[in-house]
């Protein structure tokens, strides 16, 4: 086993060891946080409560309405001195979700992507391409300092831009990237259209992820592009990517047990499910200093896998995510609530009460529709306004949700009426 780290030839025992001191040293940092002083120390927790890591069930949940409720610095644990980044995700409110990272903290994530882009076979001879988004999201920046930690030569080239994505690759002859799947499928299916053969670039390995994929999918990009694509896991609370990866035998993602602890629960009780069958993901920071979080009820629906990795590794395997246990959806790596939209929506007169997401697949794309019943006296004849008013509603809500939707204009009663609870998403990404 070829690895970048030696914590990922620990072994099972060496890997509980280090999560009870971590454990324990998690909660005597979380201590110092206004959020967990209130919420820990009215439970009577501190680090003696914990004598293994199954002790972590002993602790309370966390969850991303406690984010939010704690907005801006309810959870950090060191001054504000000492903290060198700032990541945010939008949510169903004014107030985002923000995480603060210390410059160990930042070193230590970038450790964890390292270790993950070695596991696969990116070495500091190769060329790496970041074809995702920068900023707020943890996607864009979290892979890149994995990618320079390293030693590769990283470029930034971040989302979209396809001519400037392509020409970067051929001439820097780029060996790995890091890419949506639509927009993998997207990208090769372009170059078909214009008579190129997508396996003729030089990019060998793919990683992929920020957006679910099915098996299916990774297959059809594999083929296509003639690489080997491999699942990522992340989430802005736990660090961003590098929470968990694929190896070499691509079966399951390992969850790197030395700097989180994961639990797989019921969603409806809380209560710890077998291995081998579906529940809540919840994670459990151990390594860092700047904003700790404790048993985070992440709301991805996956399992542990059962059995030994063909790698060798014996941290343990999750598989793929298969569903969230609310009703939040991803299109294109961004986090989305429905009431995100609707909040935008009624901002404007025009618009009647009711309305209907769509996520669905155009091109090998995602693609996020939004059909927005107008109110009579607002739906006129006059195409330019009509037009204005769409672009009026695709503007808000891509300042909202970062994402660009394509608004559908109808007449008031046009759309389904239910009786009972309105049924504003559907989701035909698996029929189209």
């Amino acid at each position: 086993m070829d690895c970048f780290a030696p914590e990922e030839a620990w072994s099972q025992d060496a890997i509980a060891a280090a999560q009870t001191t971590r454990l324990r040293m998690t909660i005597e940092q979380a201590l110092r946080s206004p959020f967990y002083k209130e919420r820990l120390g009215r439970l009577g927790i501190t680090p003696g409560t914990i004598a293994g890591p199954e002790d972590v069930q002993k602790l309370p949940f966390t969850t991303k309405d406690d984010l939010r409720g704690a907005y801006p610095t309810g959870f950090v644990a060191v001054p504000q001195s000492e903290l060198v980044r700032l990541h945010a995700s939008s949510g169903t409110t004014g107030s985002p979700v923000i995480v603060c990272h210390t410059q160990d903290d930042i070193n230590a994530w970038a450790d964890l992507m390292a270790r993950c882009m070695h596991m696969v076979g990116i070495r500091k001879s190769d060329v790496f391409q970041n074809m995702s988004g920068y900023g707020l999201f943890t996607g864009g920046l979290g892979i890149h300092y994995g990618a320079e930690r390293l030693g590769c030569l990283t470029i930034p080239a971040g989302a979209g831009n396809t001519r400037r994505q392509l020409k970067l690759i051929r001439d820097l002859s780029v060996t790995a990237v890091h890419i949506l799947p639509s927009y993998a499928l997207y990208l090769g299916n372009m170059l078909i259209d214009e008579g190129v053969d997508p396996r003729s670039l030089p990019p060998r390995i793919a990683l992929i992820g920020a957006e679910p994929h099915s098996e299916e999918i990774r297959q059809r990009i594999e083929y296509l592009l003639g690489v080997k694509a491999y699942n990522s896991y992340g989430l802005s609370e736990m660090n961003g990517p590098g929470v968990a990866f694929e190896c070499l035998a691509q079966n399951g993602l390992h969850v790197w047990e030395d700097a989180f602890i994961a639990e797989i629960v019921d969603p409806e009780t809380g209560a710890p499910v077998p291995e081998g069958e579906f529940g809540e993901l919840v994670m459990t920071t151990l390594t860092r200093r700047g904003m700790p979080i404790i048993r985070y009820r992440t709301r991805d629906i996956t399992r542990f896998l059962p059995g030994e990795c063909l790698c060798g590794r014996k941290h343990r395997r999750i598989d793929r995510i298969s569903g969230r246990s609310d009703d939040l959806f991803i299109v294109k790596g961004c986090n989305i609530y429905p009431m995100q939209i609707e909040q935008a929506l009624m901002a404007f007169p025009e618009v009647g009460d009711n309305y209907l997401i769509i996520l669905e697949h155009v091109d090998n794309m995602e693609q996020l529709r939004v059909q927005v019943e107008i109110r009579p006296d607002y739906f006129v004849e006059d195409m330019r306004a009509l037009v204005g008013l769409q672009k009026a509603i695709a503007h808000r809500l891509r300042d909202e949700i970062l994402v660009t939707p394509k608004i559908d204009l109808v007449q008031m009663n046009s759309l389904p009426v239910t009786e009972g609870k309105a049924k504003r998403v559907e989701d035909r990404r698996q029929n189209s």
